[in-house]
């Protein structure tokens, strides 16, 4: 079996969204373990995505390269995973050379069969996210970002396209015949309102160009044209297979499941198995999209003291135990796609009623007899 998570941006340090997915990932790799009798049978993969424009952006206000910017948070969401005790396999770093070799292979590939092109591209930027929103999405947003709320910047630049309409019929076919490729369902009808005609699927840009300014230098080349850098998604995307592509490992592909937060839903249950079809490879089985944490009842912010970040994770674990944390954020999180509320007295209340009264007095009752 074959689990992965999202691999998480190091612009900055890890906080609750990071740290349930990855935990979802550690509980259902877990359960695969012991239910198997085999540990060998199962492959849990998590990791961070390094090549984002942001990445520089932040290691320049932190007056750092982006390479030591990213080898310092790298090291912070390895950290906090072993805090919360995942047990994960093996751990993406994208500028590792044994991603960055894979990708230029992949993207090598695609070029040779004609689905990635060289043209311009103009659209509307999500700075934010690092992509662009097609005319009708942005202008459905009011031109800002659906996450963010920043303006939208209208660029328009040189770049090598990837022919995802090509892919259309074939992936409304696979969504439509297949509820489990896209879960909850809610997530998997979001994809197929956006897959049915008369929605067309236009051709993505897979890469940035390169420029002067600093931000554009750092990812990794299109294969034999240096004034191009392949874009942080697509880089991105293709680390669920890298890192599972070589002999030892093979076995393991195409994954069980990849777990993602609902933001991303479209680049990993549209844009992904594309990219795979044009590959050849088989596809992943499922790619379940949970929703969002909010904390006592609102989105959660720094300004307003709200925002769970590793430190009051840490917190929480020390008063309430790791184990007790873990099954709050396990069985009270946002599993079926609707956004949960961190809630310190349904924490409480979770624990006393779940772990104490529950698990804990029938584990004294059993003792006792």
């Amino acid at each position: 079996m074959y689990i992965s998570t999202p691999i998480y941006y190091v612009n900055d340090r890890p906080h609750i969204g990071h740290c349930y997915t990855t935990l979802l990932g550690d509980v259902l790799a877990r359960f695969a373990r012991l239910s198997s009798g085999d540990p060998a049978s199962v492959f849990f993969l998590t990791g961070t995505d390094e090549h984002a424009d942001k990445v520089v952006t932040s290691a320049t206000a932190h007056a750092k390269g982006p390479q030591e910017w990213a080898d310092l948070n790298a090291a912070e969401f390895r950290k906090a995973f072993e805090f919360l005790g995942i047990s994960n396999d093996d751990f993406v770093r994208t500028t590792e050379d044994r991603h960055k070799q894979k990708v230029v292979g992949y993207i090598s590939k695609l070029m040779a069969s004609g689905d990635i092109y060289k043209g311009d591209y103009t659209g509307w930027y999500d700075e934010g996210q690092e992509e662009y929103l097609t005319d009708t999405a942005a202008k459905d947003a009011d031109y800002k970002s659906p996450i963010n709320k920043k303006p939208l910047v209208r660029r328009t630049e040189p770049c090598y396209f990837f022919r995802l309409g090509t892919y259309q019929a074939r992936l409304l076919t696979l969504i439509q015949n297949d509820a489990s490729f896209v879960a909850p369902d809610s997530r998997r009808q979001e994809v197929l309102g956006r897959l049915k005609p008369p929605a067309v699927l236009n051709d993505i840009p897979v890469s940035r160009p390169v420029t002067d300014d600093p931000a554009t230098q750092w990812g990794i080349r299109i294969p034999g044209d240096d004034a191009n850098r392949i874009y942080v998604w697509i880089d991105a995307l293709f680390n669920y297979l890298s890192y599972i592509d070589t002999p030892e490992r093979r076995k393991f592909w195409p994954a069980d499941v990849h777990l993602i937060g609902k933001d991303i839903l479209w680049f990993h249950a549209v844009i992904w198995p594309a990219l795979l079809m044009a590959l050849g490879e088989p596809l992943p089985r499922t790619i379940f999209g949970h929703g969002w944490w909010i904390s006592e009842g609102q989105k959660m912010s720094k300004s307003l003291g709200n925002f769970i970040d590793i430190e009051k994770l840490r917190e929480h674990a020390a008063t309430f135990g790791l184990d007790g944390l873990r099954w709050y954020l396990a069985t009270q999180g946002p599993l079926s796609g609707s956004d949960a509320d961190f809630n310190y007295a349904k924490l409480v209340e979770t624990y006393n009623s779940n772990l104490a009264n529950g698990i804990g007095n029938c584990a004294s009752r059993v003792g006792n007899m």
